[in-house]
């Protein structure tokens, strides 16, 4: 699989990596057994990319990822990011170094490694990416030896603009997909053009992309999937990119039919939604999720889906400007 530099970070992850909230939480149940499955099947598969948060299952996530590295031997050759701030009351008053060597400690006994190589704020107050004591506070724990390097987890463009413009910030994690284009117009210019990396996560739109939704497709009641369509739980874009269900499953429908008729042959709709992100020079990488080593393993090849044909693209976007735009673009 392709690999590309992770942005001020410096360390070269694959185009692919793993997100792993579903290893944790909030998507329905994944045992433990099969969470480590899933670990190992997209690491054999070429995945050196591994993104999680201290509140994925309340830790949960961190420690198999920890007791993966243990049992594999240590965490040669693997990247790992994890998120931090999300346990606190969403106030910028969270945003302290006390609270940052806590967090960060936390973390590092549940990965069980000494240096956490990538810190995210995960997608705090916006008040926050105005705060030069909060980047301060993260450049002291980079130079205490805590952490390797920081980022930000960001819900809109605005946010991504001004982490981008904060010297330290090494990524920016965004949603991005194909029925999420508005982070195209800005802030992957402005991040190529500062050296910041771009990891995108709900690649998918909550599985929208995969193909394998119609308008009766139930969830599990603790998958967020099921409650927070409207937003009760946390910010709405994060369920199915903010787009109305019916809608989503609709445009699906037609985004699948472009990968039938143009995508190489054998590529599946999820694959190709993956491989449409990453085949932009300007993404890092894509982080998609998976609750099985069927899923785990289909995600990774997508890292090795030949280049899409130019006419691909102009698709991809007339589905977004005639189904989402109106509702999607001004919101994120």
């Amino acid at each position: 699989m392709e690999e590309r530099t992770l942005g001020r970070a410096g360390r070269q992850v694959s185009v692919v990596g793993l997100g792993t909230w579903q290893l944790g939480a909030d998507w329905g149940g994944v045992s433990e057994e099969d969470a480590l499955a899933v670990l190992g099947a997209s690491v054999e598969e070429g995945v050196t990319f591994l993104d999680t948060a201290d509140v994925y299952g309340d830790g949960r996530s961190e420690r198999l990822i920890g007791r993966f590295l243990r049992e594999r031997g240590g965490a040669d050759g693997l990247v790992v990011a994890t998120k931090m701030g999300r346990r606190a009351p969403q106030v910028p008053e969270s945003y302290v170094l006390p609270n940052f060597r806590s967090w960060t400690d936390r973390s590092r006994r549940n990965l069980g490694v000494d240096r956490l190589d990538l810190v995210q704020l995960h997608c705090p107050p916006t008040a926050v990416y105005a705060d030069d004591a909060v980047f301060d506070a993260l450049d002291t724990l980079v130079a205490d030896g805590a952490i390797a390097g920081y980022g930000v987890s960001v819900e809109t463009v605005e946010e991504a603009l001004a982490a981008i413009r904060r010297p330290g910030v090494a990524t920016v994690q965004i949603i991005l997909n194909a029925f999420r284009l508005k982070p195209f117009d800005t802030v992957l210019p402005a991040a190529a053009a500062a050296g910041v990396g771009i990891i995108a996560r709900v690649p998918l739109a909550s599985g929208l992309l995969s193909g394998r939704y119609d308008a009766s497709t139930t969830f599990a009641p603790d998958d967020h999937r099921s409650y927070n369509r409207d937003g009760s739980a946390f910010d709405v874009g994060e369920t199915f990119s903010g787009v109305d269900f019916a809608t989503g499953v609709a445009a699906a429908r037609e985004f699948a039919e472009l990968v039938e008729a143009q995508a190489p042959t054998g590529t599946t709709v999820a694959q190709a939604a993956i491989a449409w992100i990453w085949q932009h020079p300007e993404v890092s990488t894509v982080i998609p999720g998976a609750r099985n080593v069927e899923q785990a393993r289909s995600n990774a090849a997508a890292g090795r889906v030949p280049a899409l044909p130019d006419g691909f693209d102009a698709h991809v976007r007339r589905i977004y400007d005639e189904r989402f735009r109106a509702a999607v673009h001004p919101r994120w």
